[in-house]
This record gives C-alpha cells, sequence and structure tokens, in this order.
C-alpha cells in the first residue's frame, strides 16, 4: 500500500509544497542522538532502495501543485550513493577516511581550543547558509558568540539578498522580501521585473505573472533575451535590454519621466514619505535621451515604461519586482535604492493593489538573514551594536551581555582573512559551498588550504568539503524537523519524512554536543521545537517577530506571515498603515552612479591580453541549483545540462573566429575558465554569459571580482571583464577527457 508525507520542495525560496510517496509502510525513525518521532504525529517513510520515492506537487499558494524539473527529482539525493554517511578526517596523504562521531568532536573542540588560546576567539569563524533552517540558523548564530566566543560569522546570503535588504531597511525601516503575499501579483495590469529570470530560476512562479502579461503589462530588464524576457513577446509586454552595470541609470531615467510627465503620486509622496525635493533634483539630469546614451535603452522604450507603470498604479495595480542582477554589483544597494525610489514615486509600496518587492533566492533566504547568522546581527532582525538589543538576548540566553561578541564582519572580508596572520585559523562551514560559489574562488580555495582547521557539515563531498580537514554528514530536508520562511515572509513547516542514514546527526545535535564540550554559557538543544521556542522569545519585540507562531498553528496549516507578535494574526501585507521608522515614512534617497574604476588584476589583463575585453554576466540554468552540489549529482539534471557553456552573440564570436560548439577559453587577472561556445543573439554583443553550477575548469566564480558594495558587503558577480578567446589551451587534460567523451 502507497504511503505519503507531506513537505516542501529543498530548493528555491518559492517553497513549493509536495508530497513525498512509498510503497513501504510507514513507521517511526529513530535518529542517532535525537529522540523517535512518534508514529501517530509524524510517520516517517522507511523507503526501501529499489522502491525510490515518488513526488506529486501539492496545492499552495506559491506553487498550485506545480514544481519545477529540480522540485519533481529532488527524492534522488535521498538514497544518493554518494551520500556521506559517518565522519571523514583527511589523513597525511590527503584521503578522507572515516572516524568515530567522540574522536570527530574531540578533535573539533581540541582545535578550537587551541586556536582561541594562540589567536584568540575571532581567530575561529563560521560561514553559514540560506537553506539551513530557521532553527539551525539561530543555534549557529548562537553557537558561534557563546559557545565558540567569536564574532567572526557571517553566511552565503551575503551573496544573494544582501542589497535589497540593505535598501529596503534605508527606505522602509524593515527589509521582507515581498511584503504581500505573492498571489497579490495575480490580478496586477502591470508588473516590471529587474535582473530575475523567474521562468528559469523558479519556474511556478510565472503563473502569477500571466494577468499582466494578458494585459500587455510584464516588463522585463535584462541584458539578455531570457527565458523570461521572452514572455513579454506577441504583445506580453516590453523588454528592455541594457547594458550591463547600467540599471541605476535606467532606474533613473523612470524616475526622471515619472516627476516630469506629472506621474507621481503627490497625495502619497505628501502623506507617506520624505526626502522627495532631494530625489528630484538626483534625476533631474537623466533625461531620457541621456538614459538611452548610458544604457542603450531606447528614450521611446523608457518613456513607454514609465507610463505603463503609471497607469497600471491608477488603474489595475503595478509592481516593481527586483532580482540578483540589479543587486549583485558594488553599487547594488543603490540600485534596488533606485527601484524603490520609483515604486514611492508611484505609490506603490503599501497600497492595496500595488506594490515593491524583491524575490529571495535560496530556500530559507529570508529567515537565514533575520536570526543571527549575518555578522551585524542579533535574532528578530536586531542590530548587534544596539545596546537594547544586546541587553534582550542577554537576558533570553542568560549571560551577561558582555559575553556577547561585537560586529564581524562580511562574507568576503572573513573569507579573505582565511589563514592570514590576524584572520580566521579555524573555520566552520554549514550548508555553503565557497569553493565554487565566492567570488574570485581560486582565491577562496587558496584560504581554505590555508587553514590550521576547517570542519564541513554536508551530506555530500562538495568541492568545498573535499578541502576539509573533517567532514560530518548531516541530515537532509525530508530527514529533518523544522520551520523555514519563504520568499512572502511566510513561516513553513518542514516536517521529518525519512530515517536519516545511520551514523548521520542534525547539525542542532552537533552544536549542542560541541557547546557542552567547550563548556559554554547557555543552554544549547537538539530538538528543533525546543530551539523555536528560544527563537520566539528572542524575536520578540523585533523587527521580524515570531514570538505569535508555534509549531502547533502551522501543523493546523494556518498561514503565518511575519512579524506575528504574540496575540496577533501576522501580518501577510505590510506597511498598509505606516512604514517601520520612527516617523512612520517611507524614505526616498537620492542615488546616482558611481565611476568604477577597473581593478588591479583586471588592469593588468588589459595590458596584457590583445583583443577587446567582454563584460561577463554569471547566473542560473533551470536545471541546476547554486553551486550544483546537489544537482549535478541528480542524474536526470546532469544529463540535460552537463556542462557550463558560454552565451555568446554571434558577431562577436565570428570576431573571434569562434564556432558553435568550439571550446573556448575565458580569463583575465584572476583566472581562465574552459568550457564550449553557445552562440545566441539572444545576448548583447558586447557581453558574454556563464552560469555558476560548475566546479573547477567551469567555475565562473574563477572569474568575478571580489570588490564589494559598501553598504551591503554584496560582491559584484555581474560585470567583471573577461577576454574570450578559442581553445582550451593550458588547462589540463580533465579539457581533453572531456572533449573526448562528448
Amino acid at each position: 500500500m502507497t504511503k505519503s508525507a507531506d513537505t516542501h520542495c529543498p530548493y528555491c525560496a518559492l517553497q513549493c509544497a509536495m508530497t513525498l510517496k512509498s510503497p513501504a509502510a510507514l513507521t517511526p525513525a529513530v535518529q542517532p542522538g535525537s529522540d523517535p518521532v512518534p508514529a501517530a504525529d509524524s510517520p516517517v517513510l522507511e523507503a526501501p532502495a529499489e522502491a525510490p520515492l515518488e513526488v506529486s506537487g501539492r496545492d499552495f499558494p506559491t506553487n498550485r501543485g506545480g514544481l519545477c524539473r529540480k522540485g519533481w527529482t529532488s527524492a534522488s539525493l535521498l538514497t544518493h550513493p554518494g551520500r556521506v554517511t559517518e565522519p571523514l578526517l583527511k589523513d597525511a596523504d590527503g584521503v578522507h577516511r572515516p572516524v568515530s562521531w567522540d574522536k570527530a568532536l574531540d578533535l573539533i573542540t581540541a582545535a578550537v581550543k587551541d586556536t582561541r588560546a594562540r589567536y584568540g576567539a575571532d581567530a575561529v569563524g563560521v560561514f553559514g547558509g540560506g537553506g539551513l533552517t530557521n532553527e539551525k540558523a539561530y543555534q549557529l548564530g548562537k553557537f558561534a558568540r557563546l559557545a565558540l566566543g567569536t564574532s567572526r560569522i557571517d553566511y552565503n546570503g551575503r551573496f544573494c539578498m544582501s542589497s535589497a535588504a540593505a535598501a529596503g531597511m534605508r527606505a522602509f525601516g524593515l527589509d521582507r522580501g515581498l511584503p504581500f503575499p505573492l498571489e497579490d501579483l495575480d490580478a496586477a495590469s502591470t508588473i516590471l521585473m529587474l535582473g530575475s529570470n523567474v521562468a528559469e530560476t523558479m519556474p511556478p512562479f510565472v503563473q502569477h505573472l500571466q494577468g499582466a502579461r494578458d494585459a500587455g503589462g510584464l516588463i522585463v530588464v535584462d541584458p539578455r533575451r531570457s527565458a523570461t524576457a521572452a514572455f513579454t513577446s506577441d504583445g506580453g509586454g516590453l523588454h528592455l535590454q541594457p547594458l550591463p552595470g547600467t540599471d541605476l541609470a535606467l532606474l533613473l531615467g523612470l524616475s526622471h519621466v515619472v516627476i516630469h510627465e506629472g506621474l507621481a503620486d503627490s497625495g502619497y509622496i505628501a502623506s507617506r514619505t520624505s526626502g522627495y525635493e532631494a530625489l528630484v533634483r538626483s534625476v533631474a539630469s537623466y533625461w531620457p535621451e541621456r538614459v538611452q546614451s548610458l544604457t542603450g535603452v531606447p528614450a521611446g522604450l523608457i518613456r513607454d515604461t514609465a507610463r505603463r507603470l503609471a497607469d497600471g498604479a491608477r488603474q489595475g495595480g503595478s509592481y516593481i519586482l527586483t532580482g540578483r542582477g540589479v543587486e549583485q554589483h558594488v553599487d547594488g544597494t543603490d540600485t534596488a535604492t533606485a527601484a524603490i525610489n520609483l515604486a514611492l514615486l508611484l505609490g506603490l509600496p503599501g497600497s492595496a493593489r500595488s506594490g515593491y518587492g524583491t524575490l529571495t533566492g535560496q530556500g530559507n533566504g529570508q529567515g537565514g538573514r533575520e536570526h543571527g547568522q549575518k555578522a551585524d546581527q542579533l535574532p528578530g532582525y536586531r542590530k548587534i551594536t544596539d545596546p537594547a538589543a544586546r541587553a534582550h538576548m542577554a537576558r533570553v540566553w542568560g549571560v551577561p551581555e558582555a559575553l556577547i561578541p561585537g560586529p564581524g564582519v562580511p562574507a568576503v572580508e572573513l573569507l579573505k582573512s582565511l589563514g592570514q596572520p590576524d584572520g580566521v585559523r579555524c573555520l566552520f562551514v554549514h550548508g555553503a559551498n565557497v569553493a565554487v560559489s565566492a567570488p574570485d574562488a581560486n582565491a577562496v580555495i587558496k584560504g581554505l588550504r590555508s587553514l590550521d582547521f576547517l570542519v564541513v557539515c554536508d551530506f555530500f563531498i562538495s568541492e568545498t568539503a573535499a578541502e576539509a580537514d573533517l567532514i560530518l554528514p548531516v541530515t537532509q530536508w525530508a530527514e529533518e524537523e523544522g520551520t523555514l520562511t519563504n520568499l512572502e515572509g511566510r513561516v513553513l513547516r518542514r516536517r521529518r519524512a525519512l530515517a536519516p542514514p545511520p551514523g548521520v546527526r542534525t547539525e542542532l545535535w552537533i552544536m549542542t554536543r560541541l557547546a557542552e564540550a567547550l563548556d559554554a554559557p547557555s543552554m544549547f538543544s537538539e530538538d528543533p521545537e525546543t530551539v523555536f521556542e528560544e527563537l520566539r522569545l528572542a524575536s520578540e519585540g523585533g523587527l521580524a517577530d515570531y514570538s505569535g507562531i508555534d509549531y502547533a498553528m502551522l501543523d493546523r496549516g494556518e498561514a503565518a506571515y511575519w512579524p506575528y507578535p504574540s496575540g496577533s494574526t501576522g501580518t501577510p501585507r505590510l506597511f498598509l498603515d505606516s512604514f517601520a521608522h520612527a516617523d512612520g515614512r517611507a524614505v526616498f534617497t537620492a542615488v546616482t552612479p558611481r565611476r568604477r574604476t577597473p581593478s588591479a588584476a583586471d588592469a593588468a589583463s588589459a595590458a596584457d591580453r590583445a583583443g577587446t575585453a567582454m563584460t561577463l554576466i554569471t547566473g542560473r540554468l533551470m536545471e541546476h541549483y547554486q553551486s550544483g552540489a546537489q544537482t549535478r549529482r541528480v542524474a536526470a539534471l546532469a544529463a540535460a545540462q552537463p556542462e557550463a557553456r558560454l552565451q555568446i552573440h554571434p558577431a562577436a564570436a565570428a570576431a573571434q573566429g569562434i564556432a558553435d560548439g568550439d571550446f573556448v577559453s575565458i580569463s583575465n587577472g584572476r583566472g581562465e575558465v574552459s568550457c564550449r561556445a553557445e552562440l545566441s543573439t539572444d545576448i548583447r554583443p558586447e557581453t558574454v554569459f556563464l552560469p555558476f553550477h560548475f566546479p573547477e575548469l567551469e567555475s565562473a566564480n574563477r572569474l568575478t571580482e571580489a570588490a564589494t558594495d559598501p553598504i551591503s558587503g554584496m560582491p559584484e558577480f555581474k560585470t567583471s571583464k573577461v577576454w574570450v578567446r578559442p581553445g582550451a589551451a593550458n588547462l589540463g587534460v580533465d579539457v581533453l577527457q572531456k572533449e573526448g567523451a562528448s
């Protein structure tokens, strides 16, 4: 008899609902180091290897029963033969060999104590992930600050949402990706999407764009004619194709038109905002014809876009949505701010039928940044420098306030410090694969190899785990309990559906055992609900207040949008009455483009290389997710997209003598990559695109720069200068083997 268990997809922030089905009987599973799960409350599937689990979509507001290819194939990883199922210690010969959990914990404890004694507590670092549950993200922040005593904690969300978060905080006083339910988009007549390709990154999302497309009001800004941009054809809307890195100028041009054509909502501006006069002055010189010369977008399209947004706001509803394409820049915060300024001019945020939002990427990218993984934050989205916030957390944790370290450093700076005299010497990595996902990946790998001790928690030997001194095997999504917060700010329950392999532990268990061994103050727990109950107390009164949410209400299927103070009914739609600043007003912040100076590596490359530099854009493919550590192990996905391909315009390729399918070398002063060329007129002639899911010789982040936004710490992922030439010279036997296998 087929049995089933309801859960949510392990990948993106859409958090599509799904059901796992198995012909096996439902039995309670005992995870080593944890209490049994009562069969009556939480049945657990025991699926034999010869009877793989089946996945089906489940009705839920974000996906309405639909799933993407990643979701449909997600269960295959639960029984993958490459799964790490016992601690692995790297021997002197560089080979990882099994050790007991007792030995693993003893080695970590000794390494932490030795590092602190020799270099100080901040020589121990923690790098977290936006895929961790709220419980794990919360306890990881507490573990770093109290058990390890370090301020050096940050996470991979710094590469994803940090610019949008910083812009939201300064404009609204609060950062929640979508401050409205996703279903609100269904009724919109106009939607402006900047730098997001949801048709590939979260395909079930596109059904929420259909209303705008039917009205001819879907407007997509992207240097590529992406799958999402293609939805604007046949009367569906407009595609604006600016030069990479010019989105800020484009947004200033749109604001100029709104102001100077009298399209702004003057009543809204007067009653709900501040800073308007400075904004007017800042956009005065960005008339459409000038913006056309800066961006390559025709002045007529700029005017048409502004007018459509204004018409939609007055009649059927307008939304402005941003994604990583406009945020992953050294001026990403200012660019996201410009998008918010445009939305405020039109009166969109906090209105009944319109709005502004940013599309969270990782599965728990929203919750992961709220409760303590960020270098400058405490749980509840509290600032770590705020005396009242520190006092509150000291009370919840039962420790003197002085024991809580001050702010640390953002992710790029943390990674640059690895192995340095005054930097991190012992590093914990949870839910991240920085050897592939971080900018200037060659330098990051060098830093990992220079550490005294590297501990990586993972369920596969990722490229980062391969560098580790010690790999700790941890549970996958269907083997653990907890909560996640999706792109709408809705808190969801993750329920354990499968027994993990023997020898695998939850990260909560690992942190609890290590905290005990390190004589940490305060209490740590391996039970997710116990941790969540403490998280509720920790977040109470903060911007991201979860105090009114508990497992029982989530298990009943109640919709829980934060802030959800105790005694309330939550907040599906933010800012309807006021914004989160003290005066209740949203803030216009005047921003202008800054001149970008080439890095020393790029300047040296320009001097050494013949030909014209091209602009490299990085991004995702439909079949893969993040660094590809999971999806590259799914046979169906790997078969569909087995390798990286450089998308290049035929004219640019012809100038270099490159044909479709040829191997090409892409290089700059930071590194060199080799892959096949894919000729396409969907990309601008001076621009090339490379997906970032692949490692080693195909790793796009060997080429990206570790320069960062001064406000958010976001790296520059989208405008690296590269030189493209035919062939795969000097890149070794791996490329030749790939050529022969093709």
